[in-house]
């Protein structure tokens, strides 16, 4: 495993900020009455994996606008093709990666981007829960963080699978909240057992989260 270095990590670019602030921000803030807390757990000078649970495709904006610094998320390729999503994902960080690509192309991708410094989300799932919870964690984020050093952020994000569900094309403006949890060391190892033991850590922390309802 690396130990986890200090690193000057990428500037948002104009596009990411633009994006960020005429139209991420308002569609959080003010249609579904976005709130986050603990911003202050937010490792600001080091690579960083970001994981969370998936409701909805308004996870990635959402989670990239709430941390303050850039995150480059794995995303399908098939959402490369939807115009507005495209532009505002690809804006946002997102890179993409074809269904059916190998788990070791992915983590190379991935692991690529936290040597740059850039902070990595990672659906703790890969695909979408319709109950929005953590249910069926994979390994992939903790095998990053034992590949890379970098720490470990885990965030649950609240409500958005009640906001767009699958199968719907309009969202309800339920409110969706993010709770940002403290930082977790990476995996001693890249061996199973310890990797298990990182994700389900990690489950544990965001459902937890998710368990504590909306932000008062």
């Amino acid at each position: 495993m690396k130990e986890p270095t200090n690193t000057v990590i990428p500037k948002p670019s104009l596009i990411y900020r633009l994006v960020s602030y005429l139209l991420v921000f308002p569609v959080f803030r003010l249609l579904f009455r976005g709130r986050t807390t603990g911003n202050h757990l937010v490792p600001l000078n080091c690579s960083l994996v970001v994981v969370a649970n998936h409701g909805s495709h308004l996870d990635p904006p959402f989670l990239g606008h709430a941390l303050g610094r850039p995150v480059a998320f794995m995303a399908k390729a098939e959402l490369f093709k939807i115009p507005l999503l495209s532009f505002i994902i690809k804006a946002c960080g997102a890179y993409p990666v074809s269904r059916g690509a190998s788990d070791r192309e992915a983590i190379r991708i991935a692991s690529s981007r936290l040597e740059k410094g850039w902070a990595t989300g990672v659906f703790l799932d890969g695909t979408r829960q319709e109950n929005g919870r953590v249910n069926n964690p994979m390994a992939g984020a903790a095998l990053l963080s034992a590949r890379t050093g970098s720490q470990i952020l885990p965030v649950a994000i609240i409500n958005s699978h009640k906001a767009l569900k699958k199968g719907f094309s309009l969202p309800r403006l339920v409110p969706i909240h993010l709770r940002i949890g403290k930082p977790i060391l990476p995996p001693s190892s890249r061996k199973k057992v310890d990797l298990e033991e990182t994700t389900k850590q990690l489950k544990l922390s965001i459902n937890s989260m998710i368990d504590q309802g909306l932000i008062h």
